[in-house]
């Protein structure tokens, strides 16, 4: 007798393969790997992501809530980290000219020296992650996620 298909079983079986299961794990298991590589900058893997967001608009003013869109995060959230991001003297944030209720946030070039050396441990923990993967399965995987986190992100009522 052979082991059923996935496709087979009921969404609920036990042994079936679940979306959310499996995204918890990886998430969890790739965050402690990165914030053990991370841990000799003195730097979080959510102080990483936002410092990534921040020098890739180069320059271009972003606001803390484009920042919490950008991170799928919530307002509360990034606002805590800004302001820890403040304090450690990776970013600067100045009341928006054009709308004074936003705030405006900006790399120190402490925050982009740390970021640049922080940056290797990240490629090399995708590597290390994607390794058993053909260089055509990685990016097809990578491409996958990115079109299941948008339809999950619809799902939640993010656009």
């Amino acid at each position: 007798m052979h082991e059923p298909l996935d496709e087979e079983l009921p969404l609920d079986a036990p042994n079936r393969r679940r979306l959310p299961p499996l995204l918890r794990k990886a998430w969890y298991s790739l965050n402690q790997a990165f914030r053990r590589k991370l841990a000799s900058e003195g730097i979080t893997p959510d102080q990483f992501t936002a410092l990534r967001w921040l020098v890739e608009k180069d320059g271009k003013p972003t606001t803390q809530k484009q920042l919490a869109d950008l991170m799928s995060s919530d307002a509360n959230t990034i606002a805590s980290l800004v302001k820890r991001m403040e304090t450690t003297g990776f970013i600067k944030r100045e009341v928006s000219r054009q709308d004074r209720r936003a705030n405006v946030l900006n790399v120190t070039s402490n925050g982009k020296d740390v970021f640049e050396r922080a940056r290797h441990s990240a490629i090399d923990l995708q590597a290390e992650v994607l390794g058993d993967l053909s260089v055509r399965q990685a990016e097809e995987f990578l491409r996958l996620l990115e079109k299941v986190a948008d339809a999950a992100g619809k799902s939640a009522g993010r656009v």
